[in-house]
């Protein structure tokens, strides 16, 4: 597939602060490519260079091969954003905005919009000023769906959503993966990109420390085994690639790296009566990687 979004050496630097060094980041056609990283690792500062909102002070950022800083109104045509806090017009309804941004972007489909006002559980004859930020949230959000642009951009863009209107996000983002857009997913929550992307990159402190399928960043993780005995837990210390060695009453926890057959012998001395395992979810690869820090 032809990448949509390329990054080479993308750097941004306010004075002495540098908020992204040296990015290289390629997003194909038709992923959803979630970017994920705590508050302030520089994932804003990273849209906001690929819209062509700021300058890099080196390096460079292209989409659908032109230049995000030198050609910004022929990229603009072709994706829709939708960010964490939209500004909208208080006067106007919520389908007065629609028609707004529909007409700026060049189209939409109507029966989409339709059904997307129906699906997001949106009143579209209120005035903005009297929305919540959830409800402004989803007026970003049908704009968006509704023109079906080849990229959508979406900065932390369920703020404010009820769970329910969290799901049909999710399955829109679905539909549009389904119809061979690209999606760019910028978000602190685990959940809705471990749910959603196709492949995650992990941003700290303005540098991209992985990118891969999810079940390519399981590495950065260990398995989880959690059991309980009828007497006291076996000693696991020594064992190989065991860590994170938690005890509570007759439980016991822990990480175990590689192989987990040692571990699954000891605990098979101590007869357990209840065991269970799992693998790393996004989180646990968040917090191998980052660690407490972040």
């Amino acid at each position: 597939m032809p990448a949509v979004i390329e990054a080479s050496g993308l750097t941004k630097r306010f004075g002495a602060t540098t908020a992204l060094e040296a990015l290289d980041l390629e997003v194909r056609q038709g992923e959803v490519f979630g970017f994920l990283g705590p508050n302030g690792a520089g994932k804003t500062t990273t849209i906001r260079l690929l819209l062509g909102l700021i300058r890099p002070s080196a390096g460079s950022a292209r989409v659908f091969g032109r230049d995000a800083w030198a050609q910004p109104e022929a990229i603009h045509r072709r994706l829709a954003v939708v960010t964490a806090d939209p500004a909208l017009w208080p006067q106007l309804t919520a389908h007065e905005t629609l028609d707004l941004l529909g007409g700026l972007h060049g189209g939409y489909d109507a029966a989409y919009r339709q059904e997307l006002i129906e699906r997001f559980d949106l009143d579209p004859d209120k005035r903005l000023r009297a929305f919540s930020t959830g409800n402004r949230q989803k007026v970003a959000l049908i704009a968006a769906f509704m023109t079906r642009a080849e990229l959508l951009v979406f900065d932390e863009p369920t703020s404010g959503l009820d769970p329910l209107r969290k799901v049909v996000f999710r399955e829109c983002l679905a539909e549009a993966r389904e119809r061979g857009q690209t999606v760019f997913l910028s978000s602190h929550l685990l959940v809705e990109v471990e749910a959603s992307a196709d492949r995650v990159g992990l941003l700290r402190r303005g540098h991209l420390v992985e990118v891969g399928t999810f079940d390519e960043l399981r590495h950065l993780s260990a398995m989880r085994i959690e059991a309980t005995f009828e007497g006291d837990p076996p000693d696991l210390d020594g064992i190989p690639g065991v860590e994170g060695v938690r005890v509570d009453g007759r439980r016991l926890s822990f990480h175990v790296h590689g192989s987990v057959a040692p571990a699954l012998e000891a605990l098979a001395a101590a007869r357990p009566v209840r065991l269970t395992s799992r693998e790393p979810s996004l989180e646990d690869l968040f917090l191998a990687r980052y660690g407490a820090d972040d």
